[in-house]
């Protein structure tokens, strides 16, 4: 009987609980959000009345934009496709590109953060090419691999790797000294301590680096894409600019901006499940 009090109590403060929070959660996660993407329309809006001949207004480009959003994989031709197709083949891009990243980076940042000796060997290295912009090395890719795809994927590789590195390095170099101590003491082999100490106590650091890589990875492709032209959003959103086409253009910038956040949303996750901490917001 005592038991049910108990639980029937429990129910009752959680429930207050829920009560009392449930006008903050609505607060924080809808009004405000929602008040600053207002903001956001309503300043559109204005530039696009004073600007009218080119910049449309926001019901205008949701018209004008109807068919990509309703049909969003078309195929009609040649060079025809919907924004969904477009999207999908810069992910893949992105995602080749910034996973070929991740198996260079980890391993390198691991030796970095574990060698004093690879640290001074490498950092330079990466302290120069770290700062080149992006775009520097897509003339360099392109003359090694002929074809724009593959250069496009060499840029986000090469782009990816820095904050994955950096942060790896810190992780690793980070982990308590007393774990070391205790694992020498009890005689642990090397590999045992990189798996069983660095690599867990190393993690939040290297899904840092990974989620900062993949937001420049997603940032770089744009670009790219409007010099390489080809399938993809980039070279959508230069195609309707040279078509005088802003209206397109505003659904690029929107749907680029979704899927960047859709894309830390699911590493956010995947962090969480592997570390089974709750990630902090960056």
């Amino acid at each position: 009987m005592a038991q049910l009090n108990l639980a029937a109590i429990a129910a009752v403060a959680g429930q207050v609980a829920w009560e009392k929070a449930k006008p903050v959660i609505v607060r924080d996660v809808v009004l405000l959000p929602a008040l600053g993407f207002l903001g956001i329309i309503v300043l559109w809006w204005v530039v696009a009345l004073v600007n009218h001949e080119l910049m449309p207004t926001p019901p205008e480009a949701l018209i004008a934009n109807l068919d990509y959003i309703l049909n969003p994989f078309y195929q009609r031709g040649p060079g025809n496709l919907g924004i969904g197709w477009l999207l999908l083949a810069s992910l893949r891009r992105v995602l080749l590109g910034f996973l070929l990243g991740a198996v260079v980076a980890i391993p390198v940042g691991f030796l970095i953060g574990m060698s004093k000796n690879a640290m001074l060997t490498l950092n330079p290295i990466i302290q120069i090419f770290k700062p080149v912009s992006p775009l520097a090395w897509l003339p360099i890719a392109l003359a090694i691999f002929n074809l724009a795809d593959p250069s496009a994927i060499f840029v986000i590789f090469i782009t990816s790797l820095w904050p994955t590195i950096i942060n790896t390095a810190l992780g690793v170099s980070s982990v308590p000294k007393d774990y070391l101590d205790v694992a020498r003491v009890l005689e642990m082999p090397r590999w045992r301590q990189i798996l069983k100490i660095i690599l867990p106590a190393s993690l939040p650091y290297i899904f840092t680096g990974l989620r900062i890589s993949l937001g420049i990875a997603w940032l770089v492709i744009v670009a790219v894409e409007m010099l390489t032209g080809g399938i993809g959003i980039g070279f959508f959103v230069w195609d309707e600019w040279s078509r005088l086409n802003l209206s397109s253009v505003f659904l690029a910038v929107l749907v680029i901006g979704l899927t960047g956040l859709l894309l830390d949303y699911v590493v956010g996750k995947i962090q969480e499940l592997v570390t089974h901490r709750p990630r902090t917001s960056n």
